[in-house]
């Protein structure tokens, strides 16, 4: 019976899922930009030749006639309803300020001024975007989907009609919340928000405890309203319990100021926001302002409908953007692009696309083989995760022993204490051992592949390094956490064509490998796969009993927002709330961090969660540690020059050249003729 993985090695595993990365645009669009024959022109001035005199005369003449081409040539590629729907996507500001005036210079006699060269530049920075950057967002980067199939040898692509089997448009998490905001400031839908209590908020016998705080003694009836707060309970519902002895509005202004509960419209964290605040109003009990808000998320919903239906002609999409963008501001008296800042993800307008690419791709035999250099690092980057995790634990075990001191005899800790007690730890001496551990990584890479200076190519079979590794990194080790059993490979398959690699005839390059984390259980991907239930099988696969999940804010700077936000997360998961709680409040196994303990359990120091399930405490930190290291994975370090690396027919580091600013002085150049040579 099929598993849904294709063997590596011994260790790894292949998912036979595969994600597809491309250009929307064909890749040779690119080369419109290179007038012909400038570069070789250009080339035949050496660097220590005089740029004057009649030869230099020439070239400047042809310069400027190229120049010309190039401008023209920029102008048809703004001019395309493709790309101007894609840069309407991207930013539709710049069709009016940059792109407009740009298709309305005449580059044969204006003459080609600073502003129009920037113009000029910016056309060229989209069009090279689009044409050849593996992305993942709208139709200009849709997400396609592949299997391996090993009974072939070879590639096989079907493709498809058209360049997109679908096309979606999502509501932006934060244009929701801000569309809730607006509705939950009418007085008579206020009832209806049910309040939640903070997470870290922790409710004793006859107190309130928050982090690092001693306790506040509280009445019986504010207890029990506090342990009603748990988002499924309006208002009403909650008079309803507490009794007509307690004004429960009031008390619920009370425990808002102290920062106990809040009470508002809480969205779920979904990749489709507008269904989930839809959900909420329609809870609302009192009729009028049920519809009264549901009339303003239908007007929103009617302007957005009008984006659906523009397709690809770009005057009509620019149109019914605008229009979204007004009605939101109307709606919701709020800025209609939300600015970018240092402490969310980044800006966004209120509405975006994602697409489905039409294409399907099917990897054989000869692909799988050529993987196998993946062991090897993959087993490396583990020993790095592992390092890591075991490091945390053992400061984060520290902070536990002085926190259970603290507390006296017979009190536990509790998780949302120790995970405050904590922060010194994530926020510094973590990202220090991380860069640490990254350093060492490098030197024990160094010592199996050297590469002495001016060396351009280091080229080794995998067989011949394979004991150096297990030298250097050790035995296989646990990966440290659940998530680090993940390690996600980006790899481009270099050949002529498909029958190339059916003779054997192509190379294969890492682009990246994001260490600690499953990149297809992202929403954007999750949520563009023709049959989701695919994924969650192979989750199911891969971890048949519960995982303990930390819950994450909607969007932040590091990493967060609802397009990658974990999706492959099932009913028999725990999700633990630190900080926020953005989890549906009727999903069961969602876990205040101030209702769970920390305990040490058969040698190792563990979560206990009220139904006794118990995790080990590593996992809490998960993101953290994810975050800390996914990025981490480098071969060489950095250096004026580091050479191409190969193992078998696997380039995993590509050759690189860096440079100071100062070094390069043709740059500030006033001549542009002068700068391209």
């Amino acid at each position: 019976m099929h598993d849904g993985s294709v063997s590596l090695s011994g260790r790894w595993r292949l998912w036979d899922q595969v994600a597809v990365r491309g250009a929307g645009f064909p890749a040779d669009g690119v080369l419109r930009l290179a007038p012909a024959g400038l570069a070789a022109a250009a080339d035949k001035f050496g660097p220590r030749d005089a740029l004057s005199g009649a030869a230099w005369e020439a070239f400047e003449a042809e310069f400027t006639q190229a120049a010309v081409r190039a401008a023209g040539t920029a102008q048809e590629i703004a001019a395309s309803a493709p790309f101007r729907a894609a840069v309407a996507w991207q930013n539709r500001g710049v069709l009016d300020s940059a792109i407009r005036p740009f298709l309305n210079w005449s580059p044969q006699t204006a003459g080609r001024t600073f502003k129009q060269r920037q113009r000029e530049e910016l056309v060229a920075h989209y069009w090279q975007r689009f044409c050849v950057k593996n992305d993942t967002i709208g139709f200009f980067g849709p997400v396609g989907w592949g299997a391996f199939d090993t009974a072939r040898p070879g590639v096989a692509v079907e493709p498809g009609a058209g360049l997109t089997a679908s096309s979606e448009v999502f509501w932006s998490s934060w244009s929701v919340d801000a569309l809730a905001r607006e509705i939950e400031a009418d007085p008579a839908v206020r009832p209806w928000a049910a309040p939640r209590r903070v997470p870290f908020v922790r409710l004793e016998e006859d107190a309130v405890r928050l982090p690092a705080r001693p306790p506040r003694p509280v009445p019986p009836q504010t207890l029990r309203l506090l342990r009603l707060c748990d988002g499924t309970r309006s208002v009403p519902a909650l008079q309803r319990e507490i009794g007509p002895g307690t004004d429960v509005p009031a008390l619920l202004e009370e425990l808002v100021r102290l920062r106990w509960v809040t009470w508002r419209l809480d969205v779920p964290a979904d990749i489709r926001p507008d269904r989930r605040l839809r959900a909420c109003l329609e809870r609302i009990g009192e009729p009028a302002p049920r519809a009264a808000a549901l009339a303003r998320m239908d007007e929103l919903e009617t302007a957005v409908a009008g984006v659906r239906v523009a397709a690809g002609d770009p005057e009509r999409l620019v149109a019914a953007l605008t229009a979204v963008e007004e009605t939101f501001r109307r709606v919701t008296e709020a800025a209609a692009k939300r600015e970018k800042s240092t402490t969310t993800a980044p800006g966004r307008a209120v509405v975006y696309s994602d697409s489905r690419r039409a294409a399907r791709v099917t990897l054989g035999s000869r692909v799988r083989d050529a993987l196998a250099p993946l062991d090897l690092l993959m087993s490396s980057a583990s020993w790095l995760c592992s390092a890591l995790a075991a490091r945390v634990t053992e400061r984060v075990t520290e902070v536990y022993e002085r926190l259970r001191a603290d507390a006296g005899p017979g009190r536990a800790v509790d998780l949302a204490a120790f995970w405050f007690a904590c922060m010194p730890v994530l926020h510094g001496a973590a990202a220090s051992e991380a860069a640490d551990l990254q350093a060492e990584f490098e030197r024990r890479w160094q010592r199996i592949l050297p590469a002495p200076a001016g060396v351009r190519r280091v080229t080794v079979a995998a067989a011949d390094i394979a004991g150096r590794v297990a030298d250097a990194f050790g035995p296989a080790t646990a990966p440290g956490w659940t998530a680090a059993r993940y390690i996600s490979p980006d790899v481009m398959i270099a050949a002529e064509d498909a029958a190339a690699v059916e003779r054997g005839e192509f190379g294969l390059v890492l682009g990246e490998l994001h260490l600690a984390s499953n990149t297809m259980g992202n929403e954007l991907f999750v949520n563009q796969h023709p049959d989701p239930r695919e994924l969650f099988d192979r989750t199911n696969r891969d971890h048949p009993e519960p995982r303990l999940l930390p819950l994450l804010p909607k969007e932040h700077r590091s990493r967060l927002s609802a397009r990658i936000r974990h999706a492959l997360v099932r009913p028999r998961d725990y999700q633990v709330a630190l900080l926020d709680n953005t989890a549906d409040p009727f999903r069961r196994r969602t876990v205040p961090s101030a209702d769970a303990a920390v305990e040490h359990r058969e040698g190792r120091l563990c979560v206990v969660l009220p139904d006794g399930a118990v995790f080990p405490v590593v996992e809490v930190f998960a993101h953290v540690l994810t975050t800390l290291v996914t990025d981490r994975f480098r071969l060489l370090p950095e250096a004026d020059h580091c050479p191409r690396v190969t193992i078998d027919r696997m380039t995993v580091a590509r050759e690189t050249w860096r440079f100071a600013g100062s070094a390069l002085a043709f740059a500030d150049d006033k001549s542009e003729a002068r700068r391209f040579v």
